[in-house]
């Protein structure tokens, strides 16, 4: 007959992840680029993949969960499930050159990446659960103006629960689909001290909205040792939901409530928007010990909305695109313990959507890590490194460096077995 194995645990871990989610500090951001715009985006990477550069479309895997592209939740077999956790620590430093003067900065930050899990609910179909940051925004600056001086500080995260689909129409060829709701809250205060004197000009932004993504992948094995898999992903543009406006404290020394300036809160429907995103990766993948991945991502945000005021200024966006390849080497699934580790190499080349100005914003990164399984069991931890680079051109601007140690367990637990009877 069959029994429940260890099914009480995986409910008691799952309820205890998402009771504590909301209570735990998510992932903090530093960047002055992130007071453009909605912040610096997330592209739903696990551990696993952002060790690859953040490759994702054309993976499809039972024994890992994947975001990036809900087409690859069938892959899952049906006793089977998945529980993946992440968190990273970031090392920033950053270097501004305003005329001869040069100002630089160190400062660490990060936390709670995401929570996503994976199960089987049929021989064909598979389904994801989750929380992953969208955007987030951190930064704190200053300037002198007249009679006194000024500081800009942002905060908050657009953050996406998320539910997906996947089922297995035809022989390698699988179609999914994501449904996120979008929430958060984004801040950015302006400072100005003027003798004794402090006023706060705050705008908030809220978003409550909902988000869909489709996917597509096709594998196809070729001399039982060989397996290409091509992956398609589609999230159409949409018009946001929830309000913003301009909040003044005329003087945060004094518990006076704050006033919302006239004309100042509106909608967000018909006045901000997010883009379509188009994604394509091709895999390639070796008795299941070598693994490779290109992928492309296109944004077209020129077409995107973003109300603008006399307290907001100006913001433009440039449409993005991202290019991002990835390896990853397993000796031997069942050998030694050293065999089994997975070794991972990646990089990416991204021009994001924010402008300064006349200026491009684009990033590159190198990433790798490794895959520790778990001394018994199918758990993995995945332990990695990242070195990203940012900056402005044609103009520098301001040229940041991160290091970022990367962590996630990846839970793999049979939910069901086949008992012998004796």
């Amino acid at each position: 007959m069959k029994k429940i194995n260890k099914l009480h645990a995986t409910i008691a871990i799952i309820s205890l992840a998402f009771l504590n989610l909301f209570q735990a500090t998510a992932q903090e951001t530093h960047s002055p680029y992130s007071k453009f715009g909605y912040g610096l985006l997330n592209d739903n990477a696990t551990s696993t993949q952002r060790q690859m550069g953040g490759v994702g479309y054309a993976m499809t895997s039972g024994r890992q969960t994947n975001v990036m592209n809900p087409a690859s939740y069938a892959a899952i077999d049906t006793l089977t499930f998945l529980f993946d956790m992440g968190l990273d620590m970031t090392f920033l430093n950053y270097k501004e050159t305003v005329g001869s003067q040069e100002n630089k900065f160190n400062g660490k930050g990060g936390g709670l990446d995401y929570i996503t899990m994976q199960f089987p609910i049929g021989s064909r179909l598979g389904m994801s659960l989750g929380i992953l940051p969208y955007s987030s925004v951190g930064y704190s600056f200053g300037s002198a103006i007249e009679n006194g001086s000024s500081s800009y500080e942002g905060s908050g995260n657009i953050n996406q629960l998320n539910l997906g689909l996947s089922g297995r129409i035809w022989r390698g060829l699988s179609v999914g689909a994501n449904v996120s709701y979008l929430f958060g809250t984004l801040y950015h205060d302006a400072y100005a001290y003027t003798g004794a004197n402090t006023s706060l000009f705050e705008q908030v932004m809220q978003v409550r909205d909902y988000h869909l993504q489709f996917g597509l992948q096709y594998s196809q094995v070729i001399n039982r040792r060989h397996r290409a898999t091509v992956g398609v992903v589609y999230t159409p543009a949409k018009t946001l939901l929830g309000h913003t406006w301009v909040q003044q404290y005329r003087n945060i020394s004094e518990t006076a409530p704050p006033d919302t300036l006239e004309n100042s809160f509106i909608s967000l429907k018909g006045n901000y928007s997010l883009p379509e995103t188009w994604g394509a990766g091709i895999s390639y993948e070796y008795e299941g010990r070598i693994f490779g991945e290109v992928d492309f991502t296109y944004q077209p945000w020129s077409k995107a909305n973003y109300t603008t005021n006399e307290y907001t200024g100006d913001v433009r966006f440039a449409d993005r695109y991202r290019v991002s390849a990835g390896v990853s080497y397993s000796p031997r699934y069942h050998g030694r313990y050293i065999q089994r580790v997975a070794w991972r190499l990646g990089a990416y080349y991204n021009r994001d959507y924010i402008m300064v100005g006349n200026n491009n914003v684009r990033d590159f990164g190198i990433s790798c890590g490794a895959g520790l399984p778990a001394p018994s069991g199918k758990t993995v931890i995945n332990i990695g490194l990242e070195y990203i680079n940012r900056s402005a051109t044609p103009q520098p601007l301001m040229k940041e460096n991160y290091f970022n140690i990367t962590l996630g367990i990846n839970f793999n637990q049979t939910w069901f077995f086949q008992n012998k009877i004796q």
